[in-house]
């Protein structure tokens, strides 16, 4: 069997994880944190490209990791037009779109951006993304809000939500297409996907605004409460922005992002964080309800995945209120990195065709 060493690399807002695959073995994995004194020189997150590129590259020389070795480096999908699930090249449209997003900016955006200029430098090798969050196979119906100014968008964490899907299926010796699932992200975004045979047809915006609250995320709003607000004086719109992704959430009603300090004050007997904790799971669990009827309440098994779905209270709460639905399979953290190689090795060894980006 030939081996292929694979390079992949997962842009995160504070931090770049990097890992070296040899087939589907993991033989290199580091998660590089970045300080706030780190980011400060930079306005955006285009700009810390060079600053995390070197990072990565410095990293890996440390640990002996032969950039010549690489067969090919899969980055994390970023904010690119929306585009069906699948492995993508990175080709001068994708380039152009991760500059210059046309949602938004987002760490994920640089995946793609490091990936390919590392595979440039190395004769033969390519550079890939796979499942990014803007991944989109919405129906017609599902895209309508109530306004024709307005349209409900696919941002979803789509790379881990189609790995464990695949997982489960295969742990249950049946094909994914042949599976009716609901699955909920659980991390600084929450995103709850109705998987109807191998495709995602509803899901929230995880990013901007919709579906349950997260650790730093409004989630849907009051429309009315918001107009008011944003035409108060009060706030600018940089403001309203940071309060909707980046300041929302957990962040506003406990002054902190992680959910793992606000599950340790519940459990060390703050009432409150116990109480905004139980809300953030109302919503999941209402979320995952609202999909029940998507898939006309045949839904073979409802998954729990992501960082806070290490918190096993959380995990019961949203159990209680759903176990009517389907019963609950639960997957703490993610495997992003594994998920990525995956990719790249079906990819090497033309299992797959990786498709063609094509900007809009």
């Amino acid at each position: 069997m030939n081996i292929h060493k694979i390079l992949t690399i997962n842009p995160g807002s504070t931090s770049t994880k990097i890992a070296v695959f040899e087939n589907a073995k993991n033989v290199f994995l580091k998660n590089i944190k970045h300080t706030t004194e780190d980011l400060a020189p930079f306005a955006s997150i285009t700009e810390q490209y060079q600053f995390r590129k070197d990072t990565i590259l410095k990293n890996l020389e440390e640990d002996g990791q032969e950039i010549s070795t690489i067969s090919c480096v899969v980055g994390r999908g970023g904010l690119v037009h929306p585009i069906p699930s699948g492995v993508y090249e990175v080709n001068e449209d994708m380039i152009k779109d991760l500059r210059n997003s046309p949602i938004g900016e987002h760490a994920s955006n640089l995946g793609g951006l490091i990936a390919h200029d590392i595979a440039q430098s190395i004769p033969g090798v390519k550079a890939y993304i796979a499942d990014p969050v803007v991944v989109d196979e919405m129906e017609d119906i599902a895209r309508i809000t109530g306004h024709p100014k307005f349209e409900r968008l696919s941002i979803l964490h789509a790379l881990n939500q189609k790995a464990i899907a695949r997982k489960f299926a295969s742990e249950s010796n049946i094909k994914y297409e042949d599976l009716n699932l609901i699955i909920a992200h659980l991390g600084g975004g929450i995103s709850v996907g109705a998987h109807r045979k191998g495709r995602v047809i509803d899901v929230n915006n995880a990013l901007d605004g919709e579906g349950p609250f997260s650790p730093e995320r409004t989630g849907s709003l009051p429309c009315g409460q918001v107009a008011k607000l944003c035409f108060s004086g009060e706030y600018t719109h940089k403001d309203v922005k940071l309060m909707i992704k980046g300041k929302g959430g957990l962040a506003a009603y406990l002054d902190t992002n992680d959910a793992y300090e606000v599950e340790m004050r519940a459990k060390a007997g703050d009432e409150y964080a116990q109480f905004i904790s139980d809300a953030m799971a109302y919503q999941v669990a209402k979320e995952i309800g609202a999909l029940a009827a998507v898939l006309k309440g045949k839904v073979d098994a409802i998954i729990l995945t992501g960082g806070i779905a290490y918190n096993k209270q959380f995990c019961s709460f949203i159990e209680e209120m759903t176990s009517f639905i389907a019963p609950t399979k639960v997957y703490p953290g993610e495997d992003e990195m594994s998920a990525l190689a995956m990719n790249g090795l079906m990819v090497l060894q033309g299992e797959i065709e990786p498709k063609i980006y094509k900007t809009k």
